[in-house]
């Protein structure tokens, strides 16, 4: 008997978000004996194989054939397998039949920042409720998730268990090596992420351009451009005059990262809103001072070795921001008391509780 169904239809060759947690998190559910649904064969797990297309990588035809075969294929799996209760690593699962489930959230994002014409945002407001509804529990990765669970959707706080994430603690560490042509390299503040409108890089922008001797340093903004919202981010770096000191990196390769954070002043860090926030807890693992948002998860991943901003103030980043680049006392703190924070999290630590969670529901 399968008594557990680990889905991991979602995941693809090169993962992000999603698939990053499900492939960190199911070695550690070992001690359950689940089957996985998966492409991929894993030699130490029973595994059942699923569609190849059902990925990110095949874009919104993926997401849509994944959410046909969860409904119409998926329960098929869970009858023939004789399942107990099946996990799924995002909120997906069959509706209306006997399958048993648990699901993770990971943000609300698309109804804190609602756009009509999105499918994302009729997929949070429409399909997710129904599915959190019919789930027997729900992980979340955060308290300021499960909070936003319980005020969007009017879901019982006690259907929920928040359980924190994890980094890769074996790649991002403390980089020695310095980035090439080091001398002519001027100290310079990093962003990692999308430039999604919530990620608030406009503020952050016009922060950086309100400081003291801006002249002196430089802005980089690493993560994938966007045809929606960078050309109108490149307008106003030319309007404030700083074009030369703000460099758009667009996607840094996964081994990079450890050696573009590690080099940075601070990792500066304003989104309006974090599920979880990895950036903010991989650069506190490559001793990088953080300047964050009050708002969110981020205070539960940073707790207080961070210095914390309202994102919504301008003149509070360009004050973070300033204080760190004038204080080296403040920066060798910073950074010491992130390494050690960093240490509080870990993959087993995250599969262990929810280990706990779903041997509740076998």
């Amino acid at each position: 008997m399968n008594e557990l169904l680990v889905n991991l239809s979602m995941v693809f060759s090169q993962p992000t978000g999603i698939s990053n947690y499900a492939l960190n998190l199911f070695p550690h559910l070992k001690a359950l004996t689940p089957t996985l649904l998966t492409v991929q064969d894993y030699p130490e797990f029973q595994c059942e194989a699923v569609p190849n297309n059902l990925t990110p990588a095949q874009g919104s035809k993926g997401h849509l054939r994944r959410l046909v075969w969860t409904q119409l294929q998926l329960p098929q799996i869970y009858q023939k397998l004789a399942a107990k209760l099946l996990f799924s690593p995002l909120p997906e699962a069959p509706l209306f039949t006997n399958c048993r489930y648990i699901i993770q959230v990971h943000d609300l994002i698309p109804l804190r920042f609602p756009n009509w014409r999105s499918p994302l945002t009729n997929y949070a407001r429409y399909y997710v409720p129904q599915i959190l509804t019919q789930a027997q529990h729900i992980i979340c990765n955060s308290h300021s998730t499960a909070k936003d669970i319980t005020e969007f959707y009017k879901i019982p706080a006690r259907k929920i268990t928040p359980v924190l994430l994890a980094y890769d603690s074996n790649h991002f560490r403390p980089f020695p090596e310095k980035l090439e042509k080091d001398t002519n390299r001027k100290p310079y503040f990093l962003y990692l992420g999308r430039h999604d409108k919530y990620k608030n890089i406009n503020r952050l922008v016009t922060a950086f351009a309100a400081l003291p001797n801006n002249q002196d340093y430089e802005l980089w903004l690493a993560g994938p451009t966007d045809k929606r919202f960078t050309p109108n981010l490149r307008v106003q770096i030319a309007e404030l005059g700083i074009t030369k000191r703000v460099k758009i990196l667009d996607y840094v390769i996964y081994s990079e990262l450890p050696k573009i954070i590690s080099n940075a002043l601070a990792f500066v860090f304003p989104s309006l809103w974090e599920g979880f926030g990895f950036p903010v807890l991989e650069a506190m693992a490559c001793g990088t001072p953080v300047i964050t948002s009050n708002l969110s998860s981020l205070p539960e991943v940073t707790s207080d070795v961070a210095i914390l901003i309202n994102p919504y103030n301008v003149q509070e980043i360009t004050a973070a921001m300033r204080e760190i680049a004038s204080d080296t006392t403040l920066q060798a703190k910073l950074s010491q008391l992130g390494l050690l924070r960093a240490k509080q999290f870990s993959w087993e630590k995250t599969g262990l509780a929810t280990v706990e969670v779903l041997k509740k529901f076998i």
